[in-house]
C-alpha cells in the first residue's frame, strides 16, 4: 500500500511500511527506513540509514544526512510511584528546503507536532525534543540540544554546544552564541 512516485531511488535494504508515501524524484539511501503512514516529499536526499518513524511528514526538497533520526518518543514520564512513560502520539512536521545533519535526533510530540521552518539548517548531533517549533530561516549548529515545548523564532541562530531549557521562547533573529 505504499506509494512511491516516478523517478525515485531505493538504494538496498530500504524498509518502506504499508501507506507511506515517498513523492516523485526522491532518493533514499541504503538502510533508510520509511514509517508507516510517514510522507516524503518531491525531490528528496535521504543518506544511509535515516529513519523516518511513522506518521511523520518531510516536506519537499529536504535533505536528511546519514544516522538521522525523525519521530522517536519525546523524553515523558511521570514520576509519581513508579517512572511511567508518557504517551508520544504525536508527529513530526519538517517544512520544505530543510537540510538536517547526521545523527540529529527530532523527537514527535506528545499530542500534536514538532515543527521545523522552511529553510532551516541544523547540524550534525543535534537533538530537539518533543513539540518544538523552529521557525523559518535558523541555523542550529553543532552539538545544540533544545528540550521540549521551546519556540524558536524566525531566523535565529543557535551556535554551536547552545542549551535551551524546556519551554523558552527565543525570539525572531535572536543568536545565541556557542555553548551558551
Amino acid at each position: 500500500s505504499a506509494k512511491i512516485g516516478k523517478n525515485c531511488s531505493i538504494g538496498p535494504f530500504c524498509v518502506i511500511e504499508e501507506n507511506a508515501v515517498i513523492g516523485e524524484g526522491s532518493v533514499l539511501g541504503n538502510n533508510c527506513f520509511i514509517g508507516v503512514g510517514a510522507k516524503v516529499g518531491d525531490n528528496c536526499l535521504f543518506h544511509s540509514s535515516v529513519v523516518v518513524y511513522h506518521g511523520c511528514e518531510i516536506g519537499n526538497r529536504v535533505v536528511i544526512h546519514s544516522n538521522t533520526t525523525i519521530g522517536s518518543d519525546g523524553f515523558g514520564f511521570e514520576l509519581e510511584g513508579n517512572v511511567e512513560k508518557i504517551p508520544q502520539v504525536g508527529i513530526v512536521i519538517v517544512s520544505d528546503d530543510v537540510e538536517i545533519g547526521a545523527n540529529v535526533s527530532i523527537d514527535r510530540a506528545r499530542f500534536d507536532s514538532t515543527k521545523i521552518g522552511r529553510y532551516t539548517k541544523i547540524d550534525n548531533q543535534v537533538q530537539i525534543g518533543h513539540n518544538v517549533e523552529i521557525g523559518q530561516r535558523c541555523l542550529i549548529v553543532a552539538q545544540v540540544g533544545i528540550a521540549g515545548s521551546c519556540i524558536i523564532g524566525n531566523g535565529v541562530i543557535l551556535a554551536g554546544q547552545a542549551g535551551v531549557a524546556g519551554h523558552i521562547k527565543i525570539g525572531d533573529g535572536a543568536i545565541i552564541a556557542g555553548k551558551t
